[in-house]
């Protein structure tokens, strides 16, 4: 079977607002379905469920749960993003991320950052002081290591940075898939959508390379008429498809988010690529697609937190 030949599986529901979706890479989870790495994998994503869900709870907003979610997956180096990213063929880190609030359209970037320690937070920063028409929207290099730094963000300190050599203090051992990024989508209370991606990269990359994941409309997309998306999974086939602006198009012309997401992933298939995407709209309803062999994923809402990483259908 070749790359985008696997039938997407799918979560369907819909949640009580606010609610909130994050995933944490879409792959083969080797390690993981070898292992007992599961369990682990699982409290990593639902730990990540309750940092975006104690912002809803509090009344908060869907952008700053949505990036308080993906900042703890940066956090926890069990997924590839922030300590968890893996390197180029250099043998660097840079990390991508990228925001947008799917209510006042405020979007903002990063792309090959070395400096922070939560790029995610950066990507926040710059939707705070930039834009369209003028922006900044997205930040590069040093350039958005230089912001992160006046912005006051926090920097990725010496024992946190990520390390393949098992060094003291450092991690001996890479994310549980090397595949894909971490994102969160939340719906408030009000029913504003936001969503939030960052990425470790792809191991071995060329340096200077970049993906979907701080790309508004390809990794990351939020517009409160339609649906909150944040994509994993084959970068550059995720961008020429466009696939979030792809998932906002088909809710714009009256497909429902499940057949919206499907059909976006079908656009990233047609391109070779493989992965998954989650997404969710201002009512609740909620869909999570990967046509890879699996996907970390998890859902919360006041009816308690739901954490999948195996596909949950015979077959699939």
């Amino acid at each position: 079977m070749v790359r985008g030949e696997r039938a997407a599986t799918a979560d369907l529901g819909r949640l009580l607002l606010p609610a909130i979706v994050v995933h944490g890479g879409a792959g083969s989870f080797e390690r993981t379905c070898a292992g007992d790495g599961a369990d682990q994998l699982e409290r990593g994503l639902a730990a990540a469920l309750a940092a975006g869900w104690a912002v809803l709870h509090a009344g908060g907003t869907a952008l700053h749960a949505a990036v308080e979610a993906v900042a703890d997956m940066e956090d926890s180096a069990l997924f590839n993003a922030g300590r968890g990213a893996v390197p180029t063929s250099a043998g660097t880190f840079e990390l991508d991320a990228g925001v947008m609030d799917g209510t006042t359209g405020a979007v903002g970037a990063v792309c090959a950052t070395t400096w922070p320690a939560n790029p995610v937070r950066v990507a926040l920063r710059v939707a705070e002081v930039g834009g369209a028409p003028d922006g900044p929207v997205l930040l590069a290099g040093a350039g958005a290591d230089g912001f992160a730094k006046a912005a006051g963000c926090k920097q990725m300190s010496r024992s946190d940075r990520p390390s393949d050599e098992g060094k003291p203090g450092q991690r001996a051992a890479g994310p549980s898939s090397e595949t894909g990024t971490v994102g969160a989508v939340a719906v408030d209370a009000r029913g504003r959508l936001a969503a939030a991606t960052s990425t470790g990269g792809r191991r071995g990359q060329m340096p200077g390379r970049v993906g979907d994941s701080p790309i508004p409309g390809a990794g990351v997309w939020a517009n409160s008429a339609t649906a909150a998306v944040s994509g994993t999974g084959a970068g550059e086939a995720f961008v020429v498809a466009g696939f979030g602006h792809r998932v906002d198009w088909e809710m714009s012309n009256g497909q429902d988010v499940g057949r919206a997401l499907g059909k976006a992933l079908g656009a990233v298939a047609m391109l070779g690529g493989d992965g998954g995407g989650i997404a969710l709209a201002s009512d609740g309803s909620f869909a999570v697609s990967f046509n890879s062999r699996a996907m970390a994923r998890g859902w919360r809402d006041s009816s308690g937190t739901v954490t999948r990483i195996l596909p949950s259908l015979p077959g699939t």
